[in-house]
């Protein structure tokens, strides 16, 4: 059983030297992976359909609310400039600042808000249908 062990070990430390070894400095970070959104409802299963992948950058001025809307798609994003303050109609709540990842809701209310002095900007990710909204007012 030590040998084993030991084994394993020395594979997942030969392993990481490989990827730290790397001679042309790539990297790569995983920033959200999940099976549910950032309030912990579960993703809906993919819709049947031709897959259509929108990405939009969306830019939120100060001080600015979004309406009240849903997602009928599995959709994340990443908040690379600002805060956002992102509500759902049950009051749930979610405080993105420069760099956060967010996992969105799905079929479920929610708005988000600009609470700062600049503007927010959030590259979002959808995963839906050809043809089909990704966002429903």
């Amino acid at each position: 059983m030590k040998k084993i062990w030991l084994g394993f070990c020395f594979a997942v430390l030969l392993s990481s030297q490989l990827w730290a070894l790397d001679e042309h400095g790539i990297k790569s970070e995983t920033l959200a992976k999940s099976i549910s959104s950032w309030n912990g409802s579960i993703l809906p299963e993919y819709k049947k359909g031709q897959p259509e992948v929108t990405i939009l950058r969306i830019t939120i001025p100060p001080k600015a609310k979004l309406p009240l809307h849903t997602h009928p798609v599995i959709n994340a994003g990443i908040l690379i400039k600002g805060e956002l303050t992102v509500l759902t109609e049950k009051n749930e709540t979610l405080h993105l600042k420069a760099g956060d990842s967010i996992v969105e809701v799905v079929n479920q209310l929610h708005y988000g808000q600009n609470e700062g002095n600049e503007p927010a900007e959030i590259i979002a990710f959808y995963a839906g249908i050809q043809d089909q909204p990704i966002t429903n007012r």
